[in-house]
């Protein structure tokens, strides 16, 4: 069967079930799965989500698969919204269920939690936050950092510190206006000595509470759809979040996989990092319209967005030469 979607210089985004196209990865080459699933959502969203009391066993199954899919040193990384159970207000617990689960009987071993908090989500659930107003608004995603060795798996925080408060750049330069002892005790126990801080080390370490804000309206992607009279994805998440964890967990030349590609932005975020990447979505409309990524113009978008429609594969290759080549040989 011919492959429907789009190739770049470092990856492709492939429409079809993932629960086939995982099977077709090599074992232990893929560095990083990263993917953001369908929720499981009281309501049905038009990106398809499973409900409740089925969506464990249904996500454990794709990423079951890709326990032997991961490299020895590789990750996976899940980004699972909130929900509340079904006519009441009681938070679901249904994303500590599938962490549970992939712990328990698939082997995976939590490597950290990390939690995405966006500060422009809108309240809901509107039944409890806008009618009732007897809850707070959900603005704060899970997100499950998942490895099979917890002592190997590649990760490297300082690709991805944050820059200092401008206190701390100011105690950096001037110690000794903070430090009147040559050591300071804190209330915790931990003892702060006026050498280490005296080093600048590029940046901060970052928490595990990622604050990014989730506002796109005027992006590439979204013109292109406005432009061809397409509907964009509904449920994107924003380039850094990706950007974030693939500089963390890989290096240039790993695969990165992600399973539930929707509008591709995980694919977007490894060819601009020079990673090797693979995406699987199983609606071809969510593929065509992910190409706009990767497209220069829009009558290149329009003609790929229709080949793609049609059922072919299209080839989009970086115009630097000596990228391709770089990427070919990787």
């Amino acid at each position: 069967m011919n492959k429907i979607g789009y190739k770049t210089s470092f990856g492709e985004c492939i429409c079809g079930d993932s629960l086939e196209l995982i099977k077709t990865l090599e074992d232990k080459s893929v560095n990083l799965a990263l993917t953001s699933p369908p929720f499981a959502l009281q309501r049905q969203k038009a990106y398809g989500n499973e409900t409740q009391d089925v969506y464990v066993d249904w996500l454990c199954q794709f990423a079951g698969l890709m326990f032997e899919k991961l490299s020895d040193d590789g990750s996976l990384v899940m980004d699972i919204g909130g929900a509340y159970e079904k006519g009441i207000p009681a938070y679901s617990l249904y994303q500590f269920r599938v962490l549970i689960k992939l712990c328990d009987e698939y082997g995976y071993k939590l490597a950290q939690p990390f939690y995405w908090h966006n500060p422009s989500a809108l309240p809901a659930p509107i039944e409890w936050v806008n009618k009732r107003k007897v809850r707070a608004k959900t603005s704060v995603n899970t997100i499950w950092w998942l490895c099979k060795n917890p002592m190997s798996c590649k990760a490297n925080i300082t690709n991805v510190l944050v820059p200092y408060s401008k206190r701390m750049q100011q105690l950096i330069a001037n110690p000794d206006e903070f430090f009147k002892e040559k050591n300071t005790l804190r209330p915790s126990g931990h003892v702060l000595t006026k050498a280490s801080w005296q080093k600048d080390n590029g940046g901060a370490i970052p928490p595990n509470m990622l604050q990014f804000t989730n506002t796109e309206s005027n992006s590439h992607y979204l013109k292109y759809c406005k432009e061809n009279n397409v509907q964009g994805h509904p449920a994107r998440f924003p380039l850094t979040l990706p950007d974030f964890f693939i500089k963390f967990l890989t290096d240039e030349h790993d695969l990165v996989v992600d399973f539930f590609g929707g509008s591709n932005t995980t694919g977007q975020a490894a060819e601009k990092l020079r990673r090797r990447w693979k995406t699987f979505e199983i609606s071809r409309e969510y593929v065509a319209t992910s190409v706009f990524r990767f497209t220069e113009t829009l009558q290149e978008a329009r003609d790929y967005y229709n080949s793609i429609m049609n059922g072919n594969l299209v080839e989009i290759y970086s115009k630097n030469r000596d990228l391709f080549d770089w990427a070919a040989n990787s």
